[in-house]
């Protein structure tokens, strides 16, 4: 199996990058849900904190090198000049045309917004800390910006997925 280079960086761009986003994902929720006084004793929460500062930020890390390599690797040859441009491909196809106009619209978009809300989140609970434990509605808001980060990137590297299944950046 050999990969052209731009194939590389697709790959490294989505499947990559994305798989940490995912994991690291994962692994703040759950320290997010368990993050409450009735589960938690004084060291734990201190551990439990340490462990989600760590996943908080590396998410929003791995999330800003996803959209900017994305942004600016792997879009300018999506959208390059030419007939034979993936860009240009669905475009000329009106059953095809709905991938750009929508999906890559979101990705182009919407997906800033994953790093943006990612960092928000990442910055909440390195201010606030264990007293994400006694504040509810701000573990619950710091929370809710992790999970939109999430939503909004997943369901940019679902477009991306298919996009480049329809018309490949080869």
């Amino acid at each position: 199996m050999s990969l052209t280079w731009k194939e590389f960086w697709a790959v490294f761009h989505g499947l990559l990058l994305g798989s940490a986003y995912l994991l690291a994902f994962a692994g703040g929720l759950a320290e997010f849900w368990n993050l409450r006084k009735r589960t938690q004793t004084p060291e734990g929460a201190l551990e439990a904190i340490k462990r989600l500062k760590i996943g908080a930020w590396a998410m929003a890390a791995v999330c800003w090198f996803t959209v900017i390599s994305g942004t600016y690797l792997v879009y300018p040859w999506y959208r390059a000049k030419g007939l034979e441009s993936p860009r240009s491909k669905l475009l000329a196809d009106p059953e095809k045309m709905l991938w750009h106009t929508f999906g890559m619209e979101w990705k182009e978009h919407v997906a800033w917004l994953s790093p943006i809300l990612a960092t928000a989140a990442a910055f909440l609970v390195s201010y606030y800390g264990v007293k994400l434990m006694e504040r509810e509605n701000v573990r619950q808001s710091t929370m809710i910006f992790f999970i939109i980060a999430f939503v909004a990137a997943a369901v940019a590297g679902i477009f991306g997925a298919f996009i480049n299944k329809v018309a490949p950046v080869l």
